[in-house]
């Protein structure tokens, strides 16, 4: 066995695999096989990993997943150590800066120099958050930066993200890092005495350790979380899809306020967005990845909402992770529209109807977390103690970049970014704050 293998074997805990009768999927990985984030390759294995099965690699060359699933393991994810090593062992024909999804765009001149840049972002951020909080009844609420693991009010996202902990001297439990506002949103709506078709937004800032930074992603996280009130009758299709098109209306007329003050900015969202559900869109692109298929869609419509993610696809496996405990998947979706600029499908938000205590039940047995019916909030759900909602996030960033036309994150938000990235950055004329 050569040195690559060995070291792939025993940073993965995996053995070889004799009976293949057991298998459901296999993957031939190398020579010939290129593993980007936009691979059919990345997104199935990931998927795989997700749903907890076991998996192994043999002496061909070929990753194996097993019809058993473990729960109580978090497998680290196969892609990832591929990039890590990827340098020093030369395991992927390919530059760190295309596996991370690092767009450098050829002859890019910004529309907007520095300062501009930087007046134009408080305007895009003043304008949306007046006009959403107006199209949906919100009022702006102040949120914690950091929860207690006890509480139960952190939420898991994927479920494989590292919650960033520290302690506090006047506690004895660790308090942590907010990684999403979802549940303590719908908590607040409770506790603070809202009442129906009414509801809050507010400044959701977090820190996420774990993100492969790239042009679209940022371990610094800064995105409107709002959320209202509804009936329980109006847990339905027609009213998710209500809520996204006055989402899409105030995106509309937010594009069309920043492009009549910074005029050498054009306009590029269609009048109506494009609904659809992730097994429809399998159905119509079986053989491309989520992402591919995501490209694919928003390309043709320019502005789609993606309906359903998290349950599984005819394939057995999710469009993309969700947590079971606060989206219900069948009332959930993401806004994603066709970003020109580095030719992608870009999320602008993910939002959804809630859980109610029975969705929650048969998504926390799909995902096998039936470990968490003690939590807290799990159990204010179940006992009715929390209102029937809508919600979701609305990323800053992602919006500013879109609106002004920017190719990297980073030239909207100030955060960190590895030197060698800022320096070749740089020498394409794309500047970071």
């Amino acid at each position: 066995m050569d040195f690559i293998k060995f070291l792939m074997l025993k940073a993965m805990n995996s053995k070889f695999l004799n009976d293949r009768s057991k298998m459901v999927a296999n993957f031939k990985v190398f020579p010939n096989r290129t593993i980007t984030p936009d691979s059919t390759l990345y997104a199935e294995i990931n998927y795989l990993l997700e749903l907890g099965y076991q998996w192994t690699i043999d002496f061909s060359h070929t990753l194996f997943f097993l019809k058993e699933k473990t729960c109580t393991l978090r497998i680290m994810s196969f892609f990832w150590f591929l990039v890590k090593n990827s340098i020093k062992y030369d395991i992927i024909k390919k530059s760190r800066d295309i596996m991370k999804r690092l767009f450098l765009v050829e002859n890019y001149k910004p529309i907007l120099d520095l300062i501009k840049t930087e007046e134009a972002i408080k305007f895009v951020k003043d304008t949306f958050e007046k006009d959403l909080a107006e199209a949906l009844s919100l009022i702006r609420v102040s949120a914690p930066l950091f929860v207690l693991p006890s509480s139960g009010l952190n939420d898991e996202l994927n479920g494989v993200e590292e919650r960033i902990s520290f302690h506090l001297k006047s506690l004895s439990e660790p308090a942590e890092i907010v990684q999403s506002l979802a549940k303590w949103k719908r908590n607040a709506l409770g506790s603070y005495g809202f009442i129906e078709e009414t509801g809050l937004y507010t400044d959701m800032n977090a820190i996420r350790k774990d993100e492969e930074l790239d042009s679209i992603h940022s371990a610094y996280v800064d995105q409107w979380d709002w959320e209202r009130i509804i009936k329980k009758e109006e847990r339905t299709t027609e009213y998710l899809k209500d809520t996204v098109c006055k989402i899409y209306e105030v995106l509309k007329t937010t594009e069309q306020k920043v492009c009549k003050a910074y005029p050498k900015l054009l306009p590029t969202l269609p009048k109506e967005i494009y609904f659809i559900t992730t097994l429809e869109l399998e159905q119509m692109y079986p053989d491309l990845s989520p992402v591919e298929r995501e490209r694919k869609i928003c390309k043709e419509k320019k502005a789609v909402f993606l309906m359903q993610i998290g349950g599984p696809l005819k394939n057995g496996m999710p469009h993309d992770g969700r947590a079971a405990d606060y989206d219900d998947w069948r009332l959930n979706g993401d806004i994603l529209v066709y970003y020109q600029e580095l030719d992608i499908a870009l999320e602008l938000s993910s939002m959804g109807i809630r859980v109610d205590e029975e969705s929650i039940m048969k998504q926390l047995k799909w995902k096998k977390e039936e470990y968490k019916l003690n939590n807290p909030y799990v159990l204010d759900i179940l006992h009715h103690k929390l209102p029937y909602t809508i919600g979701g996030g609305i990323g800053q960033s992602r919006l500013c970049m879109f609106f002004l036309k920017k190719v990297h994150i980073g030239e909207v938000q100030a955060s960190l970014w590895p030197k060698e990235d800022v320096e070749l950055l740089k020498k394409k004329n794309i500047i970071l704050l």
